[in-house]
Parts: C-alpha cells; structure tokens; sequence
C-alpha cells in the first residue's frame, strides 16, 4: 500500500480547516486515514501558530516510505523536526496564549458622570475662599 501525507479538508463554508494525516494514497482526499499528523487552520491571525504537528509521528512516516503532498511538504519543512520556523512558530503561540488571558480595562461610568464631577469641583473651591476671606478682614 502506497501512503501518502496530505491535508484533509474539514470546517465549513467560508471556513476551512485542514488536518494533516497518512492516507492511502487511492483514497478520496476526505476519506479514511490511517493517522492524523497535525493539523492547519488558515484563518488564524499569527501566521506562525496556523499549523501544529505531531513531529515524531512524520518523522515515523517519512521513514517508512510515506510521501507527501506539494502543501504538505511545506508545513512539513516549517514545522516538523528541523523546521524553519519553528521559534516563530513558539513566538506566535505565547502571543496568542497572552490573548486570552487580556482583561479590559473597566468602562468609564455614564457621561453623565462627568459633568457632576466638574460641578463638584467648583464646590469645594467656594469654600476655601470663604475661608480666605475672614482672614483679611
């Protein structure tokens, strides 16, 4: 059986998401696989966080005789063991895991408010000149 490493499409309309698996290379591009190697999804904002493979299992393949697809190949060459991008890709990970840990900052009250808190001032002003004045007399 010939196997071949390549992307299996999955999501939905106007949103596509791929996982990376070894499949009979006679197999239907959505059919079954014998493993899935990792996965793609294109509509992340990093770049660099878009794939996450599972390198030893590829090194596994690749050393059985697996060959894999032309988009394959590149993630591969990015991402796998000796990937290029493999620091970016650690990078652009950390910045997303900060992400979701972000709190905003608490909403100002109504605009309202602010006009009161200028009619306050003024309040405590007319006192301390009310006090000034007894002094010069």
């Amino acid at each position: 059986m010939a196997v071949r490493i390549r992307l299996k499409k999955m999501g939905r309309t106007h949103r596509p998401y791929f996982r990376l698996c070894a499949v009979d290379a006679r197999a239907p591009r959505d059919g079954r696989v014998i493993e899935e190697l990792g996965h793609y999804d294109p509509m992340l904002p990093e770049t660099d966080a878009r794939a996450r493979l599972k390198a030893d299992r590829i090194d596994y393949w690749l050393g059985v005789g697996a060959q894999p697809s032309d988009k394959a190949a590149v993630l591969i060459k990015k991402y796998g063991t000796d990937g290029t991008h493999l620091a970016a890709q650690e990078a652009a990970l950390e910045r997303l895991g900060k992400r979701k840990q972000y709190t905003p900052q608490p909403t100002p009250a109504r605009p309202a408010a602010a006009p009161a808190a200028e009619k306050a001032a003024p309040a405590e002003e007319a006192p301390a000149a009310s006090e000034e004045a007894p002094a010069e007399g």
